[in-house]
């Protein structure tokens, strides 16, 4: 585990979104569809994104993640592995925004949803106001944002938002900062308050 720890240490030096680029360089190279991934890919994968290993390191660890020793290991398994924990406190936060967004509560957050909660910011968005993108284009450009990297299909679940904001939250040191970002963020009551 620390080899995998020490590999997420470098990918978040790129920033909040190096785990998430590195998801999405995965997925790329998923020619097949199967979301599985040999130690060559692996390898050229975790090279392009400038993580320091050395080759018998990085082939341990893949093969702690063949399971079922068959060549391969499922990316998204190894993302989640790589993705930091996060306390009970963010978590909880993160769960709020994500029922505050899910308007139909349906389990996911849609353009439809975003309307609803978002309409008045949409109209303030600098590429909105240039005529450059619709309402609709503005709404999918956030929603895609929180999507799984590489695959957006105008659907994000609680785990793709928990996952995003996972990569987020390596960022910020302090639970209370954290919670505090994401309640003004989304525009959430604060705690302790109803």
């Amino acid at each position: 585990m620390s080899l995998i720890e020490g590999i997420r240490e470098q990918l978040l030096q790129n920033g909040c979104g190096g785990i998430k680029h590195l998801s999405t360089m995965f997925r790329r190279m998923d020619y097949d569809f199967s979301k599985c991934i040999c130690y060559r890919e692996l390898l050229i994968g975790i090279k392009s994104m400038g993580v320091t290993i050395s080759e018998s390191d990085l082939r341990l660890v893949f093969d702690l993640l063949d399971k079922d020793k068959n060549g391969s290991i499922d990316f998204c398994e190894f993302i989640r592995y790589l993705t930091p924990p996060m306390s009970e406190q963010r978590i909880r936060v993160i769960n709020e925004a994500f029922d505050k967004l899910d308007v139909d509560k349906n389990g996911q957050i849609e353009t439809d949803d975003l309307r609803v909660v978002y309409s008045g910011n949409v109209k303030r968005h600098p590429k909105y106001v240039s005529g450059e993108w619709t309402e609709e284009e503005t709404l999918r450009n956030f929603l895609d944002s929180l999507d799984t990297p590489g695959c957006p299909d105008g659907k994000v679940t609680r785990q793709e938002f928990l996952n995003y904001y996972a990569g987020v939250s390596a960022t910020v040191d302090d639970d209370c900062y954290f919670d505090l970002m994401m309640r003004s963020c989304y525009g959430l009551r604060p705690r302790g308050n109803s």
